[in-house]
């Protein structure tokens, strides 16, 4: 089969935006869908996305998925078991500003993870560009009020956004464990697997509770964007950049979805743009260019001549 080509840089930036618009819709629709059963829903409809692309290599590849079974199970708790469950949880108790926020320190985390396990450092440019960007959403965030981050506190919501946080840094940093040969369709399923199960207890406990989906148009297409859209296509671009580009660079991207957000609201919203989101774009983006800028080769020593 001919191997498909992809730019790694798009996939992250499409990748913000359907998470970006997750976010939004987690936010809105906070009254009509429990977090776990959302989480639930979401990944279940993904698996239903996936499961006819990967059933075909399941049986030349499964010896490849068994062996390697630690690390997939590792990779499903963290990357798709808790960080989509704790962070919708966290959007029930704290505002978006503050969610936003403390998603944005992926990067930071992740960087940190790969350093102490993998001794992987960040280079110069890329620190630079990492602060820079995380400044810019710090600025969109804020409003460009300093008294709006100084009003912020800590809240149940917020510990949660910071479990889903170090969930999420976990799985980006040792997604370099998966298992070699196994189709990029067949590993997304069986970390699907893997999370489905994990949340499946939790699940329980909220319908035990009496939370349950209250079923009309919006949450159904709630569900079926977070599922198809931010779930299958999200994680999919996400998992093949990561491999190409590394976990720090990778996660990076994570400060384009405030920017997203931000034209989100422009377009769906009628919000006017403010000097404030020009101004955290314009960080944001410089970072990221930055931050994945190549060297520039330097020119051949000129033969001597004797």
């Amino acid at each position: 089969m001919r191997r498909l080509h992809f730019n790694p840089y798009l996939l992250l930036a499409l990748t913000s935006l359907f998470w970006a618009g997750n976010m939004v819709m987690s936010r809105g629709l906070r009254a009509d869908l429990p977090p776990v059963a959302l989480a639930f829903w979401r990944w279940f409809t993904a698996l239903c996305c996936v499961l006819p692309l990967a059933l075909p290599h399941l049986r030349a590849q499964w010896p490849l998925l068994r062996a390697a079974w630690k690390k997939v199970v590792f990779l499903g708790v963290f990357g798709i078991g808790c960080y989509n469950t704790f962070s919708y949880v966290a959007v029930q108790y704290t505002t978006a500003t503050s969610a936003t926020l403390l998603n944005s320190f992926i990067p930071v985390v992740t960087g940190v993870l790969a350093l102490v396990f993998f001794g992987k450092r960040l280079s110069r440019p890329e620190i630079i560009g990492g602060l820079l960007s995380l400044t810019g959403v710090v600025v969109l965030i804020s409003r460009g009020d300093v008294d709006t981050l100084l009003g912020l506190t800590l809240n149940t919501g917020d510990l949660w956004m910071l479990l889903a946080v170090l969930a999420w840094s976990l799985y980006t940093a040792f997604l370099q464990w998966r298992p070699a040969g196994v189709h990029p369709m067949l590993m997304l399923a069986a970390l699907i697997v893997v999370g489905l199960a994990v949340m499946l207890p939790m699940y329980a406990w909220e319908l035990a509770g009496g939370a349950s989906i209250r079923l009309h148009a919006g949450s159904v297409a709630g569900i079926l964007y977070a599922g198809v859209v931010a779930a299958f296509l999200g994680v999919l671009c996400f998992n093949l950049a990561v491999a190409a580009v590394g976990p720090a660079v990778a996660s990076l991207f994570i400060h384009l979805m405030p920017v997203f957000a931000s034209i989100l609201s422009a377009v769906v919203l009628a919000e006017l743009p403010a000097w404030y989101h020009y101004a955290g774009m314009a960080l944001v983006l410089g970072g990221i260019l930055l931050s994945t800028r190549k060297p520039v080769a330097a020119p051949p020593l000129a033969r001597q001549v004797s």
